[in-house]
Parts: structure tokens; sequence; C-alpha cells
């Protein structure tokens, strides 16, 4: 052994020390931990990697395959137990820094340019598998997380048991929520990043990791039933941090049990809203009472179908019709978007009468005209 590696050796427990007190000074992490870990757990994993660091040395070497395998599986390791990447990073370069230290201070020139060159190659070897594996072992964390939280959420929506995966994904139940239905309009291939972007502005808004599904259409967001802010302010912002426009919807569920229905509800409430074609924006089941119940399937809603019927082989009178409900029966305004004559829309107004056996000139049957207009828009979307 050179004299420098000598002394390496001989000092080694003596410098794990120094870079264990240096990490725990400089790094908030570290100070942050017990000292009985600080000099058992963490001075036994810094001690593993000077003694790679050593013997490589020595041996005047890069480490091979098997010993980058250990790097990286020491460092996956330390990302599941919740080791930041930059308090990891942090360890080695102290560690080098602090060995250099005091290796610089009795080395003759030769041997702290071979060390400062052994050094550097190590860390180009070693920094991008600790790197690779703290990234990786972080997105498995990661997946894990979503995955349950999806569990969760599809629990909770369906009305089964959700505790024990709320326990593992480390999110607390509210008693009850308000559940919030967003479409967002934008094109299939923006999807996927505006599912990423939403969840992100919707945690930026909230303050708070809220629970969210944003891979679906529409996505589905729970918030606490006592969560402040105005939800109209919310589907605005969110507006604005992903550049689209949002149909929403919202329903409240007072306790868990009930969460299957306000889903029900709010998931039918912004459907309607969708093939309405209603303005971008937040709607709920008041917003849209009618078109709710007119959308009934059944007898009613099959008669009220079969009315507009005899329209459909005259596409201008359907239009006529469609028109004449659209302007709350104004004739005049109308007229003036068919750029017609005001005869020329009565004698269609009594052709669509005729044909569908509507009273025009009674407000029972305007309302009946009103009712299957829409029924018509809902049956074609």
């Amino acid at each position: 052994m050179s004299p420098i590696e000598e002394r390496l050796s001989a000092h080694l427990p003596e410098l794990t020390r120094a870079a264990v007190e240096a990490c725990r000074r400089e790094v908030p992490f570290y100070r942050s931990l017990p000292p009985e870990l600080l000099t058992g757990e963490v001075a036994d994993s810094f001690a593993d990697a000077g003694r790679l660091f050593l013997d490589l040395f020595v041996q005047r070497r890069l480490p091979n395959g098997a010993e980058l395998t250990e790097v990286i599986e020491r460092s996956a390791r330390r990302a599941a137990d919740g080791v930041p990447l930059d308090a990891a990073l942090s360890a080695y370069l102290i560690t080098m820094i602090t060995t250099w230290d005091w290796a610089s201070a009795t080395a003759d020139t030769d041997e702290m340019r071979r060390y400062g060159s052994h050094t550097l190659r190590f860390l180009a070897s070693v920094l991008p598998a600790l790197i690779l594996a703290h990234l990786s072992e972080q997105q498995l964390i990661e997946n894990q997380r979503r995955d349950i939280r999806g569990e969760l959420i599809r629990a909770l929506l369906s009305g089964k048991a959700a505790h024990a995966l709320a326990e593992q994904s480390g999110v607390p139940l509210a008693p009850g929520y308000r559940l919030l239905l967003l479409r967002l309009r934008l094109g299939s291939a923006d999807a996927h990043r505006a599912g990423r972007r939403l969840q992100a502005a919707l945690d930026a808004h909230q303050q708070t990791d809220v629970l969210a599904d944003c891979t679906a259409d529409p996505a589905t967001v729970l918030l606490p039933a006592d969560a402040s802010g105005d939800l109209s302010d919310l589907v605005a912002g969110l507006e604005e941090s992903i550049g689209c426009q949002i149909t929403a919807a919202v329903a409240d569920a007072p306790t868990l049990p009930e969460i299957p229905e306000a889903f029900s509800e709010a998931a039918q409430v912004v459907d309607l809203a969708s093939r309405l074609g209603l303005p971008p924006g937040l709607y709920r089941l008041e917003d849209v009472l009618i078109e709710y119940q007119l959308a009934r399937p059944g007898r009613a809603f099959a008669a009220l179908t079969a009315c507009l019927e005899p329209l459909e082989e005259n596409p201008t009178l359907l239009q006529t019709a469609e028109a004449f409900v659209r302007h709350g029966h104004n004739r005049s305004r109308t007229a003036d978007e068919l750029r017609i004559h005001r005869n020329t829309l009565d004698y269609r107004l009594t052709r669509v009468a005729k044909l569908t056996g509507l009273d025009l000139s009674s407000a029972r049957g305007l309302q009946h005209l009103d009712a299957a207009i829409l029924v018509g828009r809902l049956r074609h979307q």
C-alpha cells in the first residue's frame, strides 16, 4: 500500500464519524434524524461506502457490475426508507470532501493527484447509479401510491368499505365529501398531459393533496364536505391553470354511504350539460332540473320523441320549431334568426302545429313543444 492508502485504511472509522457529523451539520435531513440512528444505521452505511471507495483506490480500478449493483440496491433501500435524493447525493459528496480535507493535510502532490483523479472517476461511476436507483424506487412508490388511491376512490364511489385502503394510502377519510366532476374540453392527444396538470392544479388551489382521479373522463374529485372556498372560483382557477374550458358538476354526500348516489347525480348533471352544449362552468342538479327529469327513460320520453317524428321529413319545419323554442316563443327574434318574414314564420308554425297535433296558441301546447324539442336534442347527442 502507498502511504495515503495506509493512512486511509487506519483512520476509516474516524473519517466515517467525521463525515456523518459533517452531514448532520450541513444537510437538514440528517440534522432531523435521532442521534442513535446517525451513530448506528447511518454510520454503517457511510462506512460501507467508504470501504468500497478505499478498496477501489487501493486496487486502482472502478466499481464492477456486482459492486454497482450493490450501490443500486443500497440506494433503493434508502429511497424506500424515505431518504431524499438530494440528501443521498450530499452524503457521498460531503464524505469525499471530508476525506479530501483530511488526506491533503499530509499527502504529497503526486499522491493527491492520483487520489483526486480516482475520486472524480469513482463519483462519475457511482452517482448516476445512485440517482437511477433513487428515481426508480420513488417512481415505484408513487405508482403504488397512485394505484392504492385509485382503489380507494373506486371503493368510495361504489359504497364499499374504504378505511383499510385509506390507511394504506395515507389519506385520512373525511366524514363526508363534495363530489366534483370535471369534463375538460380538449383534444384526446392532450388528455394524459392535461390529467397530470389538473391534479397539480387541484393540489395547488386547495393547498393539499386532493383525492382525485384525473385520468377518467370526466375527472372525479372528492373534496371534504367542510372544504372552504367557492367551487365556481375553483373551476375558473383550474381553467386558467390548465388552459382549457371545463364543464363541471357537483353533488354533496354528507356521509360516506351517500357518496355513490352523489356521484351518480353529478355524473348525470355533467353529462346533460355537455350533451345540451351548455356554457362552461359549474352546474348543480337545480340548474338542470327540467332537463334531468325529461331525460329519464320511460313512456313519457318515448311519447315526446314521437311527437316530433312527423317533422323529421321536413327539416325546415324542425329547424323552425327549434329556433322558436330557443328564442322563448318570441316570433320576431325567431324570424330574424331564420331570415324570413313574420308571415312565413306564422305559416310554418301552423304546419308544425298541424303535423304534431300541438296547440301552439296555448301555454300547455307550448310547454309540450319545449319538452319535445329538448328530448329530441338529448336523443340525438
